[in-house]
This record gives C-alpha cells, sequence and structure tokens, in this order.
C-alpha cells in the first residue's frame, strides 16, 4: 500500500499550503481495505507502537476530510490525538484533488510526467505546452488504435 503514495497523491498535496494534510496522510494515514483499516503512513508503518495504538479501540478515528484534517494539531513527541482513515486509497487521492482545486489561487499546477516535475500553469504560453504534450500523446495513442484495428481486421 505504501508504494501506492507516489505521483498522484504526492501531485495533489504539493497545492495544499497546510502540511497537517501532508502529516496526516503521508506520515499518518489509515485507510480501509476489505473493510479492515489499514495504514499507508510511513509515520505508523515505521513506529509499531502508534501503529498498534491508531489501530486501537483507544484511537480517536475520524473521516478523512482535508478542511477539517488541516485543522488537527500535529505531534511529534506523543502519539496523534486523532487519525483520520478514508474509505480507500483512491478516495483520500480524489479528496485531496478536490480540495486543492477548491484554494483560490491565480494559476493551476500540473504534472509532467516526462520530466517528473509539477509546473506552474499561469499564462497562456504554459498552458499551450501541455496542450502540444497532450495532442502528441493522443497522435501516439491514435495511431496505435489504428495499427491494432488493421492487424485485427476492423
Amino acid at each position: 500500500m505504501a508504494g501506492h503514495v507516489g505521483r498522484g497523491f504526492c501531485f495533489w498535496l504539493l497545492q495544499v499550503p497546510d502540511e497537517a494534510c501532508y502529516f496526516f496522510t503521508i506520515e499518518f494515514g489509515l485507510c480501509k481495505q476489505d473493510g479492515q483499516l489499514r495504514a499507508y503512513g510511513a509515520g505508523l508503518l515505521s513506529s509499531i507502537g502508534e501503529l498498534k495504538h491508531a489501530l486501537s479501540d483507544k484511537a480517536n478515528v475520524k473521516t478523512f476530510d482535508p478542511k477539517t484534517t488541516c485543522l488537527q494539531e500535529c505531534l511529534i513527541t506523543t502519539f496523534q490525538e486523532a487519525y483520520f482513515v478514508s474509505e480507500s486509497f483512491e478516495e483520500a487521492k480524489e479528496k485531496m484533488r478536490d480540495f486543492a482545486k477548491s484554494i483560490n489561487r491565480p494559476f493551476s499546477v500540473y504534472f509532467n510526467p516526462y520530466t517528473q516535475s509539477v509546473e506552474i500553469l499561469k499564462d497562456t504560453r504554459s498552458i499551450e505546452n501541455v496542450v502540444q504534450d497532450l495532442r502528441s500523446d493522443l497522435n501516439t495513442v491514435c495511431d496505435a488504435l489504428s495499427k491494432m484495428n488493421r492487424y485485427l481486421g476492423i
């Protein structure tokens, strides 16, 4: 599960100006898998004591909502006063994406898979560059589909 954190989730976290969302997801995140509570946060996975506590009945586990999660105090010398759980890892990513999009700012960001970097889309030129990359990708996919159709006789 921890390997799934990767680009997609971190990309949305980069857009949120509050470190608590990072802290309670990447470090201390919980989600459900097959109806059971699972940890994906690195801080939990690296501390057997806190992991046991977070998964016990003693832990204060709340539904993950970035708007309220970012208000929670991050503790570094004791167990957390609250942990936040999502129904799935995908749900946590969706909630972070929606929260990041709700932040009022004069630009957008884009994850460039070729350079493995985040780009700020702040003017028409930067947006045109993304559109050109997308066109190129779509042309490649259309060409592949065309070749498959010819090969399959469709």
